[in-house]
């Protein structure tokens, strides 16, 4: 019983979380398990970028992703390599928004985010709309490809 409820508990502050997140849309979204899957992973990405855990990411980043960036589009070990060294050191990405949806074995989830980074030693504050696609192999989602976006703060992502 006593499982029951901490996971009943569980499941409600997830949901609230993720409404909280969702303030531009005036009806929370009722996030099927693999959606809330694939936010989650994403979110997580999010943190292995500030910590520069290349490791989490290696495993994470399907061996054909690619990565556009506002500089430039490179694949997995150019991403993993900016991660490592620092060109690119991304401290915070604090998510406004996510939109979701699955297509049977594709996600492709988009986020309005404000970027809190270091470039090339200089700290900078970007207000970008994050494309990411993930596709389920066996058990695990792999990273496909993520696509910034350069959007201004008032854009709303349409769910």
């Amino acid at each position: 019983m006593k499982t029951l409820i901490t996971g009943l508990l569980i499941i409600i502050s997830l949901q609230c979380s993720f409404a909280q997140e969702n303030k531009t849309s005036s009806v929370a979204k009722a996030y099927t398990v693999a959606e809330q899957e694939v936010i989650q992973l994403s979110k997580d990405k999010w943190q292995w970028m500030a910590d520069k855990n290349v490791d989490k990411l290696e495993r994470l980043f399907d061996n054909k992703s690619k990565f556009v960036h506002m500089s430039g589009t490179w694949k997995k070990d150019e991403e993993l390599d900016i991660i490592k060294t620092g060109r690119i050191w991304y401290k915070n990405a604090k998510v406004h928004d996510v939109a979701i949806e699955i297509f049977k074995k594709t996600a492709i989830i988009w986020s309005r985010i404000t970027l809190e980074a270091n470039v090339r030693g200089n700290d900078v504050v970007t207000e970008f709309t994050v494309t990411e696609i993930y596709q389920k192999q066996g058990k695990d989602w792999k990273l496909l490809g993520l696509t910034f976006s350069s959007v201004r703060d008032t854009h709303q992502i349409q769910k």
